[in-house]
């Protein structure tokens, strides 16, 4: 963890110089895939551009906007799916459908975005 720690802020400085919609992280002990980008359409009209990397020792990341600022998260344990955290925040996604949760807001709070679905745009 405490590596995981001395990490991250190197890949949140990256993601400052690099575009929500852009190509690679880099990050040079995690190598990873193609970023691969969905364009999620939600309940209420809302529509989501997530990014997401696979890096080569298992973990994943998304870039996911949220109140209109890309946040970097990273994968963590699920029952299914997959499920991204970053901060307050949690990304969960069961094959072409995401939810975005608040997890301050309580553990039984309904998402904030909910009912996303989407495809792959690049």
């Amino acid at each position: 963890m405490k590596a995981f720690s001395r990490v991250l802020p190197g890949i949140a400085a990256l993601l400052v110089a690099v575009p929500a919609e852009a190509g690679s992280l880099q990050v040079p002990q995690i190598e990873t895939s193609t970023p691969i980008t969905h364009t999620y359409q939600c309940e209420g009209g809302k529509s989501l551009q997530v990014t997401y990397w696979n890096g080569s020792n298992g973990q994943s990341f998304a870039l996911v906007p949220v109140e209109g600022k890309p946040l970097l998260f990273v994968d963590t344990l699920a029952a299914s799916g997959v499920k991204y955290d970053a901060g307050r925040y949690t990304w969960w996604t069961k094959g072409n459908h995401g939810d975005l949760y608040d997890m301050m807001a309580g553990p039984n709070a309904p998402p904030i975005i909910a009912g996303c679905a989407s495809t792959p745009s690049t």
